[in-house]
């Protein structure tokens, strides 16, 4: 959630390149797919924005940095041992990222609550996942506040907005238009490219069979990640460790750790595992297969959802969903609270945070730097 953030922050609040409603039908979708929900949104953004190339771009993107820093790390690590933790930055840069998670919470419900139903549901939603919490609870919320949605918001909703819809279902259709005579050819040139990409790797690694082994297997992983990198932590340690032995117990805990020390999802620890079986190539092809397909299921699970949003049973489930979600987004700002240290300091940090994202709206790429230097130079 820290990542969507400040995607939202972004794209609506600076750039205006997405609704509030289309950030929040992005937040549900790449939830209820499988796959990191951080990476499935920012495709599903860059789908909004401009197409399936679009898409490619900003998921590339957004991997890009957590990918050279991890791969920096695992080079270190497989040559002269373990890192030395950076305790004392991380414990400033928590409360930063609380504050930024309760910032897009507190934007996202004064513009998308608007009445008692949504209100409630957004409480639901946050009381579930506080107090009982898990994958499967996470799931039932977004299933359940969709069902509610449905029986709720099928009718009031979608009759009370009549000539707005109207104005936004032409908008649509030119849209769709406009991005039909451009699908087709973004389709290839992406996929001509992916394709172009994991043959030349498969190729030129030392060995073209087990580059492929490589690829598969985190692909086939990928589309049962449902819940998130931690729920996925054990199967990835029962096929990787257990099964194929790529890496031992130690070294898969240490990067599971050196995944959480880089600003990215937990789940780039497969390049470092992609790494320890065939170097670079390895990493790469490891990446590709950990983050490829969810981000593909979002795009085309995206592309459809535009095509139902003239059925107000489907918008109506939506509004339900996106109630939720606000819940959830808080519940995730109380979570990452509970995980800072407790003191003064990290009070001032988060308090400080805030005031700047809310009173003068800094950007956020200043200010998580800025309370990592702070908890470095504090602790």
């Amino acid at each position: 959630m820290a990542l969507i953030s400040v995607v939202q922050n972004y794209l609506v609040d600076r750039k205006n390149l997405l609704s509030h409603d289309e950030v929040l039908n992005g937040i549900s979708l790449a939830t209820i797919l499988p796959g990191p929900i951080a990476v499935n949104f920012v495709a599903y953004a860059g789908y909004k924005i401009n197409g399936v190339l679009g898409a490619v771009v900003c998921a590339t993107a957004v991997i890009i940095p957590s990918f050279l820093l991890i791969l920096i790390f695992s080079y270190v690590y497989f040559n002269w041992g373990e890192i030395p933790a950076v305790n004392n930055v991380f414990k400033g840069l928590i409360p930063a990222v609380a504050a930024v998670i309760v910032y897009a919470a507190i934007n996202m419900w004064t513009n998308s609550i608007d009445n008692y139903k949504k209100a409630m549901l957004s409480v639901l939603a946050f009381s579930l996942l506080v107090f009982i919490s898990g994958f499967y609870i996470t799931l039932a919320a977004i299933v359940l506040s969709g069902l509610i949605g449905l029986l709720v918001f099928s009718d009031n909703n979608i009759n009370s907005e009549n000539s707005v819809k109207i104005d936004y279902t032409h908008i649509n259709k030119l849209k769709l238009m406009h991005s039909s005579r451009n699908i087709t050819y973004n389709n290839i040139l992406s996929v001509s490219f992916f394709i172009l990409l994991v043959f030349i790797l498969v190729i030129t690694t030392s060995d073209a069979l087990l580059a492929t082994r490589l690829l598969a297997t985190f692909a086939s992983m990928s589309v049962f990640m449902f819940g998130g990198g931690f729920v996925f932590i054990p199967l990835m340690q029962e096929v990787i460790v257990d099964t194929l032995g790529w890496v031992n117990h130690k070294q898969f805990i240490d990067g599971i750790a050196i995944g959480q020390i880089t600003p990215g999802p937990i789940l780039i620890s497969a390049t470092f595992i992609g790494y320890n079986v065939l170097g670079v190539p390895g990493a790469i092809l490891a990446t590709l297969g950990i983050f490829g397909p969810p981000a593909l299921l979002t795009v085309v699970c995206a592309h459809y959802l535009e095509k139902m949003k003239s059925s107000k049973y489907i918008m109506a489930a939506l509004v339900g969903i996106r109630s939720a979600v606000v819940g959830m987004i808080a519940a995730a700002a109380l979570i990452v609270v509970q995980t800072a240290e407790q003191n003064y300091i990290s009070l001032i940090i988060f308090a400080v945070s805030l005031l700047l994202l809310i009173r003068f709206r800094l950007e956020v790429a200043w200010i998580i730097p800025a309370a990592g230097l702070v908890g470095y130079l504090l602790y």
